[in-house]
């Protein structure tokens, strides 16, 4: 093995960054290019310490006209996208080197090394491959307002990340490795002079798109890969593998469904999404039938599937040649119903229910292995078998999600139209009551051509579309700001009208939501109607975004942390079982983080097996974009929870608990003295961000804020996040840490925080993803912004907030007992410093052309700004 295994990482960013330099002179001319090197050797400077090197960097950028600008902006964004891609694909790279080490030790967080310490911890192999075979594990993948990649874009950059894998064969001979560099020039250049920038606002059709690149791209392979990995550690380990329709981890989708503040997610764009993902499922499907119709050219096959195709010369293609009609038939049905919304062929002729498909196939298999062919069947028709166990016939089923407010305008609307008064009116006993004769009673409740409003319509009108479209391309209905039973109630009535059944799931997401949710169900629970309909299992999310913004990010974990702790408890007191939705953000500030410590840090016994996460936009590509991470990213989530579930860790002290609620108070008071308190704090956060600018960007299909509603309150956590990370401030994810330490530490609690931090997963993640965050601040360039766009009478509160972040700094160290951030995880500070000099021209480029915005809105001077955005998120990964 290398002496030192990040070299090849060394030298593959250093040849994209040759690649890129040599687009740039070519394309932009010697003049540009040696811009940006001096740039670059002035940020490196400034970021050694050298004060005149920053100043003359600044002083540089902001003398700029707009054309020298623009592909200065593009030149250091684009480097930062290709380091990304090395990164990723050395992430692979170290995989594969560690598994080909015969005396490495299995991976943390690998099958093999979970399942081993599963048996040494007195789990069963049989319990073991039973809770394996059990899991139920969904993630569903989300669309965002700040995703600004475009599709065109990624694929170049997959592309490229294929090219790179490629050279690393050992057996290359000198002409393929001369076409491989041919392929890399080919695809910087091709990403140089593509435009990064979306001249019109997405549609939520056009994020349904780019969402389905994920699994065209990757997770269609991963997911026979992951299954494999999962077989073979669980046939070590227990001596059985994993059954074929065994699905222990699947995919949702919120892309084309989550209305909640979107307008532009209406019910016929939500129909649109469902048939396009069948659409994807039924061309995939059909490569792979292809192929598998090519490999089983047998003669000799089962009486059962001679009887089901005849006497004929090549029973399995015969088989298959009848799937492949219906597959063919399914897919050119739905691209005619999405150009013209008419009826499909009969089911018989088409794939709607993946039973039919799973049928099928199971009786080749079942041939194949009656007849001695077992290692045949093992192969290709075992991996089509298990994506169709995960992926159905629709790849991803969508939930629905909309604010609980809509729901009960629409039962205002249908009460008074009915002559009861008014439902928004009434009290919440009322509302029960109401809502519990109706519920158990069979009279119809919409009255016949009722005239209401256009977002009532709406409403009805998705309920409409949910009965018509096929089973199973629907998944739950999640009520957002859920803060009474009658909430969930309301929800249920209406789908009763339409004779359809989600899964009602509440959303639980401020502060005061997530107090309240214990009351909520436990009134829920004793409903003997509701416990009929849930059947013991009671679905519930819990929202980090909203929490995070609205108490702190500390403050908001604890709040979560006793949320899910109550949670379950009402449900066992009720018999009912609870699958925690965790509607987790990208970065750290919404919830974001390492998945293991993630998993481990829940409150013991708060997972049973189910488990279902939001993975966001911006995270898609980082985590599924490469087949190999794909990979990685499911065995780590899949180990995480049947750790969790097998072996809950202990619970956390009394004093302990006592510590926290002691800095969580404290945290959320200084938190809401900056956020809510200081009347001057909305007028600061609009001028010293580019937060206004942002939602003019062209950047997601859903706007900024909810509603009306004006100032931070109206402002949706997604943007708020994002806009202190364009700063580097990244305050939304520290504020309130900083107080809360200094306070326990003066109480003389110094050295139990130490204690908890080494001995509570909770406490450790909160402290480690905060530290993280701290890492990637830099008080030095949000300076930068307060000097160039905020007014000088606002000028001071920027100075206090970066005195809060040396205090935050400082009392990270403290309870971690680094001498520098970040000082257990290398990797993660070498990756940030390896970026820094890039990122910091970009964050100067962006203060320049915000002073021009504001003095001049022009069209040229926004999509160079857009540049700075999209290199910045790039250039912070997780926390962007």
């Amino acid at each position: 093995m290398n002496a030192d295994p990040h070299k090849p990482l060394r030298d593959d960013v250093r040849l994209l960054g040759e690649l890129l330099g040599e687009t740039v002179k070519r394309f932009a001319g010697e003049d540009v290019f040696d811009v940006v090197e001096r740039a670059r050797v002035l940020a490196k400077s400034g970021r050694a310490g050298n004060e005149r090197a920053f100043s003359e960097l600044a002083g540089v950028l902001a003398g700029m006209s707009l054309d020298e600008a623009l592909p200065i902006a593009r030149a250091f964004a684009q480097f930062l996208h290709l380091a990304n891609i090395a990164e990723q694909h050395h992430r692979v790279r170290r995989r594969r080197a560690y598994q080909r080490d015969p005396d490495a030790r299995p991976q943390r967080g690998s099958c093999e090394d979970s399942f081993a310490r599963l048996l040494a911890a007195g789990i069963s192999p049989e319990r073991l491959h039973e809770a394996v075979c059990a899991l139920q594990i969904e993630l569903v993948l989300t669309a965002h307002p700040t995703e600004v990649a475009r599709r065109r874009i990624v694929q170049k950059h997959n592309r490229i990340a294929r090219a790179l894998a490629a050279r690393d064969r050992g057996d290359l001979t000198l002409v393929e490795r001369e076409q491989l560099l041919a392929t890399l020039r080919r695809e910087v250049e091709g990403a140089w002079a593509t435009s990064e920038v979306r001249e019109q606002r997405p549609s939520p059709i056009d994020e349904v798109r780019s969402g389905l690149i994920v699994f065209e791209q990757s997770l269609w392979d991963a997911v026979p890969g992951f299954a494999r990995v999962l077989d073979r550690a669980l046939r070590a380990s227990t001596g059985r593998g994993l059954p074929v329709e065994a699905a222990p981890l699947r995919f949702g989708s919120w892309i084309g469904g989550d209305r909640d503040g979107n307008p532009h997610v209406t019910p016929d764009v939500t129909r649109r999404a469902c048939w396009l993902s069948r659409w994807a499922a039924a061309d995939l499907y059909l490569d792979e039938i292809d192929a598998l119709r090519d490999e089983l050219s047998l003669e000799i096959a089962s009486p059962e599937l001679i009887a089901r195709v005849g006497d004929v010369r090549e029973p399995y293609r015969e088989l298959l040649r009848s799937v492949r009609t219906r597959m063919r038939a399914t897919r050119d049905g739905i691209e005619r119903l999405l150009q013209v919304d008419e009826e499909l062929p009969s089911p018989s002729e088409i794939y709607l229910d993946a039973a039919d498909l799973m049928a099928d196939l199971c009786l080749c298999h079942r041939s194949l292995e009656a007849t001695g062919h077992s290692l045949i069947a093992s192969g290709r028709l075992t991996d089509l078998l298990r994506r169709v166990s995960v992926f159905g016939v629709r790849l991803a089923p969508l939930d629905i999600r909309q604010d609980a407010a809509r729901h009960a305008e629409a039962m205002s609307s249908i009460t008074s139209a009915l002559g009861l008064g008014c439902y928004g009116e009434w009290s919440e006993p009322k509302r029960l009551e109401f809502l519990g004769r109706e519920l158990t009673g069979r009279r119809p409740l919409i009255p016949a051509g009722l005239e209401t409003t256009p977002e009532v319509r709406d409403v009805l009108d998705t309920f409409t579309m949910i009965g018509r479209l096929p089973p199973g391309s629907l998944n739950a209905y999640v009520i957002t700001m859920t803060r009474e039973a009658s909430d969930v109630l309301a929800v249920e009535l209406l789908q009763r009208e339409a004779r359809v059944a989600l899964r009602s799931v509440p959303l639980f997401e401020t502060a005061r939501d997530l107090q309240g949710a214990e009351h909520i169900l436990g009134t829920l629970f004793e409903l003997p109607w509701y416990r009929s309909r849930i059947e013991g299992r009671q679905e519930v999310m819990l929202g980090y975004s909203d929490s995070a913004k609205d108490v702190g990010r500390l403050t908001a974990g604890w709040e979560l942390y006793k949320a899910q702790e109550a949670i379950v408890a009402t449900g066992g007191r009720h018999d009912v079982r609870v699958t925690l939705f965790h509607g987790r953000g990208g970065s750290v500030g919404r919830g974001g983080g390492p998945t293991h410590l993630a998993l481990q840090s829940q409150p013991p016994g708060s997972l049973d097996g189910t488990l279902r996460v939001t993975e966001q936009g911006e995270m898609l590509q980082a985590l599924f974009g490469f087949p190999d991470i794909a990979v990685r990213t499911m065995e780590v989530y899949t180990t995480g929870t049947l750790e969790a579930w097998l072996r809950p860790g202990n619970a956390p002290l009394a004093e302990w608990r006592e510590c926290m609620e002691r800095l969580a108070a404290d945290a959320r008071t200084a938190y809401r003295r900056v956020v809510d308190e200081d009347s001057r704090f909305p007028d600061y956060f609009r001028s010293a961000t580019p937060e206004g600018e942002i939602d003019e960007l062209n950047l997601g299909s859903r706007p900024a804020r909810r509603g009306t509603q004006g100032g931070v309150h109206g402002l949706r956590a997604i943007p708020w996040q994002f806009a202190w990370t364009q700063t580097r401030l990244m305050l939304g994810a520290w504020l309130g840490v900083e107080e809360a330490i200094d306070r326990a530490i003066a109480r003389g609690e110094g050295d139990r925080l130490k204690a908890m931090y080494r001995s509570w997963p909770h406490f450790q993640s909160a402290i480690g993803l905060i530290e993280m965050v701290l890492a990637k601040a830099d008080g030095h360039i949000a300076a930068e912004y307060d000097r160039r766009l905020v007014p000088e009478p606002l000028r001071q509160i920027g100075v206090e907030l970066r005195e809060r972040l040396q205090h935050a700094v400082r009392g990270v160290l403290d309870v971690t007992g680094h001498v520098e951030l970040l000082e257990s995880t290398p990797v993660i500070r070498r990756s940030i410093d390896v970026r820094n000099p890039y990122v910091d021209p970009l964050n100067l480029v962006q203060v320049e052309l915000l002073c021009r915005v504001r003095r001049q809105p022009d069209a040229r001077t926004r999509r160079a700004l857009l540049v700075t955005v999209n290199g910045i998120a790039a250039g912070m990964r997780n926390t962007g």
